[in-house]
């Protein structure tokens, strides 16, 4: 067997669970000196006695989220989000169960089911904290779109130049199958910069994080377009989000 058939054997290995002939495929690995197979080993060690050990809540609070789609008037108990720290709970809990289970099979099919989650949760949580950064940055701008209007969407754009935009908004539907949003940097007399893609949760709330740097004096606009799924270079459908970006300096809030 290669490396690349053993993938889902490193977590049993490191437990004593491996089933044959895949704990002595890993062991002639590790016997010949394998790279790949010593450093899946030491990963897969070090996963399973963090998710044995007892772990620290992470940050931001799980106020962060509700906090930011406050903003735009959502009200909290519309909101379905899972803080990071419930995140490791459930990782844990998952685990736990699995390990008891005396499946071997099973556990080793949970357990890179809970090391996707265990990632998803890394990423949702570096992107609540680049939204923080950006909600609260000294020199951000505030613009708001939607205001006024029965149902379009509603919501507010934060730019600020060393750290990004955040979008945050609601009334607006998960797109439909084969479609995305994707968002628009509008700079003042050029053409439409793409700014990402995203999509929005069942209940309308959306929030999308586009890291780097904007030079907030020369950008007009951010809009947001429904274009098909992996995006447009430039947009091909009429904007259902425009938010003007004022002239001024950094919005008090």
């Amino acid at each position: 067997m290669n490396c690349e058939q053993l993938q889902d054997h490193y977590e049993l290995y490191a437990l004593g669970l491996a089933d044959e002939p895949e704990g002595n495929e890993i062991r002639q690995h590790l016997d010949r000196g394998c790279e790949v197979c010593m450093a899946e080993l030491k990963r897969a060690r070090t996963l399973t006695a963090a998710l044995g050990g007892s772990a620290a809540p992470a940050e931001p609070s799980s106020k962060l989220r509700r906090r930011i789609l406050a903003s735009v008037g959502v009200e909290h108990a519309r909101l379905r989000w899972w803080s990071p720290f419930w995140g490791v709970i459930a990782v844990m809990s998952v685990f736990a169960a699995v390990y008891f289970s005396g499946r071997e099979r099973d556990f080793a099919q949970q357990l890179a089911a809970t090391r996707r989650q265990a990632q998803e949760q890394t990423i949702e949580l570096t992107r609540l904290n680049e939204a923080f950064a950006i909600l609260n940055g000294p020199d951000t701008t505030e613009a708001s779109f939607g205001q006024g209007q029965p149902q379009p969407p509603k919501g507010k754009v934060f730019v600020n130049p060393s750290q990004g935009v955040l979008l945050v908004a609601s009334n607006l539907p998960p797109a439909r199958t084969g479609k995305i949003y994707e968002m628009w940097i509008i700079p003042k007399g050029r053409m439409p910069v793409p700014a990402g893609l995203f999509q929005s949760l069942m209940d309308g709330t959306a929030m999308h994080v586009q890291r780097g740097a904007v030079d907030v004096s020369a950008t007009d606009a951010v809009a947001v377009t429904l274009e098909n799924e992996g995006g447009a270079a430039q947009p091909t459908s009429q904007p259902l989000i425009v938010a003007a970006i004022p002239a001024r300096g950094p919005a008090a809030r």
